[in-house]
């Protein structure tokens, strides 16, 4: 059987269910850091951006919680945790 859904028709299927406790968060002072345009490169979903300011912005909404952007970035600019249970990515293809 052909697949017949790209990778972003996928990703729209997935639901998110956001808290009050953000689990990704850039550490205050670092948005101009060179090491955050890694996860601009990286980030599945695209949740980076750099803004005209040459600062890198997080959109939280629809986070894969793949853990790129730790991996890439590092701890020293990002606060990285999984969200609380009930919360976050919810799969919804196979």
């Amino acid at each position: 059987m052909t697949d017949t859904l790209g990778l972003k028709a996928k990703l729209g299927l997935n639901v998110f269910k956001p808290n009050e406790h953000r689990h990704i968060t850039i550490k205050p002072g670092r948005e101009k850091d060179p090491r955050l345009k890694r996860a601009v490169l990286v980030c599945p979903a695209g949740l980076y951006t750099v803004t005209q300011a040459d600062e890198v912005e997080l959109t939280i909404d629809g986070c894969l919680e793949c853990g790129t952007c730790r991996i890439a970035c590092g701890t020293d600019v990002l606060d990285w945790d999984y969200p609380p249970g009930g919360t976050g990515i919810q799969y919804r293809f196979g």
